[in-house]
């Protein structure tokens, strides 16, 4: 299973072996400085250097906030004497654990102070800890504080993924003068497509709050239960079936008395204004410094969107500047994968692996410290393009010359017959003549569709088709190499005997050996019907009647090869990636009865359901 942050069990097993190498060989070269700060001070106590050359090192540094709450940093600096600019980085993973990247020491030997801080409620930081809400003001005062003291130039820089990116927009929306650069990697331009997609609540928070989080808050708060990684992950081997199938969501007690924020999150459905603290989009006219997105076609669901749709806006932010200062590159990858050249099953070439520390210093060198280093005028859009596996530099996000290529649905049957092929329908560039057609599925959220991987990336899922509770649609092979790259829209009419359900529209590369490849992570695939219309309450469905569903937050670029087939994957659950519909009207989170329903796909002359794919010529 990979983490919300990035680590599988094995990484962070290992993060932690090293980490406690290197605090040992710290221990032998230097002496670490235990600084008690107030507001005012700039020192750093008793700072010492190694004569072999390692870095000035103080541990647990206080960094007061605007409210008296004090979190603590280590802080890395170069050998030599001056005052030097500085990158911050901000993590509710432990600055402890966070030496487990290369980016740190690298950075301190190109002449970098280096500020690694935990934040707010966790680890060695006081307060505490609300996922996100207090990380704008904190990373405001934070930035600010790296550039005030003595070894500091007063240039700051921040960077990090999944978490630590998230933090870099949250304090930058709030506009830290002395911010100049930033690389905020694999992380979300909205909340409704982060704690929510498409109206539905990501299921994922359950492991994220339980390996991640949870462990330490019970060491803070002196709770029983897990304390570390280890033994979180040992519970959970017996535990994950009953915890990720309870319900109601709410009632969940595993979490009670050390989570708060979890069950606070369930009392504000995905429109809530409530969210806001995490809303960027709007915002992006109060950000000045330079940023870099990151995100991978198989990072969750809203990296993608994060990168494309936060590159946007700052572009319309800064229309007329010679330099707008803000990049976007996506490549193959997982979430925490971009130095990896495999996405689950599927394999890219070594070229899709990328030196991830030089990409963060290079920015850093050209925004921060003002190099001339070819940063400046390379495109603004750098994208891999699967299939062909190559990487492919553009001027702008959506490709302008992409052409919309529509795939009507057609009825089942046209494809084949047996069992495999019951539920199978087809796709075609010709609307359907008929009338009144649909195909039909079956939906029961108490035995859901599951996803049978653990892992994130690409996965065969050629068994699914043949299912009652799933719905395929597929195009005849493609004659030739088709390029789909660029937003994925899709229209489907639907009705059914329940008065809410979810829909998933999965868009799968099949290969002729039956191969089925998934193109994205689950989320930006499935809409709630009840928030068709993106309303702060549930608008219910009248049994039987017809509704258009719009889908619009599908990524990606892909090439179809010669022989492949285009397939559409439908379904109402992908558990438990995903929280469940209960289809009974009433909300998951307090509510724990279900109700089978029957859900109709309508393709018809009058109701053409279709999926809009961007086709780029060669």
């Amino acid at each position: 299973m990979r983490l919300r942050d990035g680590w599988s069990r094995r990484e962070l097993a290992a993060s932690i072996f090293l980490a406690l190498v290197i605090s040992a060989f710290a221990g032998t070269l230097l002496l670490v400085a235990q600084t008690k700060m107030d507001g005012d001070s700039k020192g750093l106590g008793n700072l010492t250097e190694d004569a072999a050359g390692p870095p000035n090192f103080a541990k647990d540094v206080a960094v007061p906030m605007r409210d008296g709450v004090v979190l603590r940093a280590d802080v890395w600096l170069p050998a030599a004497s001056g005052r030097f600019p500085a990158l911050v980085y901000r993590t509710p993973y432990g600055k402890h654990l966070a030496t487990k990247q290369t980016t740190f020491q690298k950075a301190v030997e190109r002449g970098y102070a280096v500020v690694i801080c935990d934040v707010r409620g966790r680890y060695a930081s006081d307060g505490e800890f609300w996922p996100y809400q207090h990380e704008g003001r904190d990373g405001y005062d934070t930035i600010e504080w790296a550039a005030k003291q003595e070894w500091s130039n007063g240039d700051v820089g921040t960077f990090g993924l999944s978490y630590p990116g998230a933090v870099q927009w949250l304090a930058a929306v709030e506009n830290p003068p002395h911010l100049r650069a930033m690389v905020p990697a694999m992380t979300f331009s909205t909340p409704r497509n982060f704690f929510y997609s498409g109206g539905v609540f990501d299921g994922s928070w359950l492991d994220w709050t339980w390996f991640n989080i949870a462990p330490d808050l019970r060491r803070k708060k002196n709770l029983t239960g897990p304390r570390t990684h280890a033994e979180a992950a040992e519970v959970w081997k017996g535990e994950h079936e009953r915890m990720q199938s309870f319900l109601p969501l709410s009632e969940l007690p595993d979490l009670k008395g050390v989570a708060p924020f979890y069950y606070e999150w369930m009392k504000h459905p995905p429109a809530d204004h409530w969210w806001d603290f995490a809303e960027l989009r709007g915002k992006y006219g109060q950000v000045h410094a330079a940023v870099l997105n990151i995100s991978g076609w198989y990072d969750e669901a809203y990296g993608p969107d994060g990168a494309t749709t936060n590159f946007n806006g700052l572009l319309a932010a800064r229309r007329g500047e010679k330099d707008p200062r803000t990049r976007t590159i996506i490549g193959p990858w997982t979430h925490g994968g971009q130095e990896e050249h495999r996405s689950g099953e599927r394999e890219f070439g070594s070229s899709a692996a990328i030196d991830y520390d030089e990409l963060i210093l290079r920015w850093m060198d050209h925004y921060v410290r003002g190099m001339e280093n070819g940063v400046g005028g390379e495109k603004p859009v750098r994208i891999f393009v699967m299939g062909k596996n190559e990487w492919r530099d553009e001027e702008e996000w959506p490709l302008k010359r992409a052409q919309a290529m529509r795939y009507f649905f057609h009825e089942a049957g046209d494809l084949g017959s047996g069992d495999e092929r019951k539920h199978v329908g087809s796709l075609s560039l010709e609307a359907s003549k008929e009338s009144r057609t649909f195909s039909e599925f079956v939906s029961d959220p108490a035995h859901p569709v599951t996803n049978i991987y653990p892992e994130y990336g690409a996965h065969d899922y050629r068994a699914l088709p043949g299912r009652d509770d799933v719905l395929v649609f597929e195009a005849e092979p493609l004659a030739a190499d088709t390029e789909v790259t660029g937003p994925i829209h899709a229209e489907v009419y639907v009705s059914a005997d329940v008065p809410d359900f979810d829909l998933w529209v999965r868009l799968m590369d099949v290969a002729p050996d039956g191969t089925a490849f998934n193109l994205n992570n689950p989320g930006s695939e499935v809409l709630r019907a009840s928030y068709r219309n993106g309303g702060l309450k549930p608008e219910l469905l009248e049994s039987g009647r017809v509704y258009k569903l719009h889908f619009d937050r599908m990524l990606t670029s892909n090439v179809f090869l010669a022989g492949h087939r285009i397939r559409v994957q439908i379904s109402g659950s992908f558990f438990p990636q995903f929280a469940r519909n209960l289809q009974t009207g009433a909300s998951e989170m307090t509510s724990a009865e279900t109700r089978v329903g029957r859900i109709r796909i309508w393709h018809d002359a009058e109701r053409e359901s279709v999926i809009t794919l961007p086709v780029v010529g060669k």
